[in-house]
């Protein structure tokens, strides 16, 4: 009996040891982690959804050129409801690549692998600087359309598509900033 009575009691201080261990040491640790990762999760999908934005405005303003001043089958409200509206579009741009630019930290640096890191700061910093050009705005929401869809393809594309696309989306990239560089020192 003595010998069962000494086997209960060393299992129940070693549950209780492990608990309280466990309790102490472990779950803090793994909270933190949860909490980390959800972070950069929501940051990522933060992305996703500024680059959809960019996209979707720069089409919506592509496909609904300034109405001229002199056109005569509009009327000065619709002209000013529909430039209020172009107005808001392109703040949704100035918004979606403010967030980007000041956010780059957060979710570029969520992915392993350095060349991701770094073609996400190059997309944030690019997309920010088309905005803040002095380009004319068709060429401001093309340039943000050419830069925007290749990185939102490799990011967040499917899979297959992401590694059949995985070249083109670089050279695609490339070529805009080097475009972008010819423009900006006029050659």
């Amino acid at each position: 009996m003595p010998i069962t009575a000494w086997t209960i009691l060393v299992a129940a201080i070693t549950a209780l040891v492990t608990t309280t261990a466990t309790g102490l040491i472990v779950t803090p640790r793994m909270e933190a982690r949860k909490k980390r990762l959800g972070e950069v999760h929501s940051a990522r999908d933060a992305f996703s959804t500024h680059m959809t934005t960019v996209v979707s405005a720069c089409t919506r303003l592509l496909n609904m050129p300034a109405l001229a001043d002199d056109d005569a089958a509009w009327t000065p409200t619709m002209r000013e409801r529909l430039g209020a509206e172009r107005a808001r579009w392109l703040q949704q741009i100035d918004d979606a690549t403010r967030w980007m630019i000041d956010n780059v930290a957060t979710y570029a640096g969520s992915w392993p692998m350095r060349g991701l890191i770094e073609f996400a700061t190059a997309y944030a910093a690019n997309a920010r600087m088309v905005v803040l050009s002095e380009r004319e705005e068709i060429a401001k929401l093309r340039h943000l359309v050419d830069l925007t869809l290749p990185v939102q393809r490799q990011f967040f594309g499917w899979p297959w598509a992401r590694a059949r696309h995985h070249f083109a989306d670089r050279r695609a990239f490339a070529a805009t900033l080097a475009l972008l560089e010819r423009e900006a020192t006029g050659s």
